[in-house]
């Protein structure tokens, strides 16, 4: 992975969450646990309050790790702090996402951005902004799952391959469940870059708020032993 420059600062006006809450109504990957929240001490009889939480790796919005693909790959608690700190872009293809829950970001919604922004600079974090975030609270519509299986919009391998071995990125995010698309067997943009021990970011939301470059993202993680993957609380800062 693309390592950060030294004696760096972040410049920002505002901070914005691009992590959905956590609650037991949350979108769930078909046969993922479920949220589940247990008290184990209230103010009444304890003196404090405490539950306890359960929920998958993999969901809400969440990273993933290298082993859940590779069964000697690194696990979540193997980042280091300062790759968690990445400058981000944002490419919006609502205009091809809004009619076709199937969509493939291709190569050329990359080139695309780039004519009117410049080149992906190295070490970025590319975001996909598909819309899928406003169906967050309506998961059957945020799956599309029928008997084809599930439909929402990804990444195409092509595109994936551009971005890390063309751009130099530190990894790729997303507004859907999955950074491949719902129709894919392969997870190949998965697999390209956990490869190379980058960041996977899935189910994000507010990239609507979000300037198509500038910002910096700061992504906190649960330290998991052997975690394939954490919940994420994502915080971009905005220039």
């Amino acid at each position: 992975m693309a390592k950060m420059a030294a004696n760096h600062s972040i410049q920002f006006q505002k901070i914005i969450s691009l992590s959905h809450p956590i609650t037991r109504t949350i979108p769930l990957w078909p046969g993922d646990p479920p949220v589940a929240f247990e008290e184990v001490a209230s103010i009444e009889k304890d003196g404090y309050y405490l539950r306890r939480f359960s929920m998958g790796e993999h969901s809400a919005t969440h990273m993933n790790a290298p082993n859940s693909f590779y069964a000697d790959g690194l696990g979540i608690e193997g980042y280091p702090p300062e790759d968690l700190v990445r400058p981000a872009v944002v490419i919006d293809v609502r205009s091809k996402t809004r009619n076709n829950p199937d969509y493939v970001i291709s190569v050329q919604d990359i080139e695309n951005w780039e004519h009117e922004h410049g080149l992906i600079e190295p070490g970025s974090v590319v975001l996909m902004y598909t819309e899928w975030q406003s169906l967050w609270n309506d998961p059957a519509a945020f799956f599309g799952e029928d008997e084809q299986g599930l439909h929402f919009p990804g990444i195409g391998e092509s595109a994936t391959l551009l971005l890390l071995e063309q751009r130099g990125v530190a990894g790729v995010g997303i507004d859907t469940h999955g950074v491949d698309p719902g129709q894919s067997s392969r997870f190949a943009t998965n697999h390209l870059v956990l490869a190379r021990n980058g960041i996977v970011l899935e189910c994000l939301t507010n990239l609507d708020q979000l300037p198509a470059k500038g910002t910096t993202l700061v992504i906190g993680i649960l330290g998991l032993q052997d975690g394939s993957g954490s919940p994420a609380s994502v915080m971009a800062f905005i220039p």
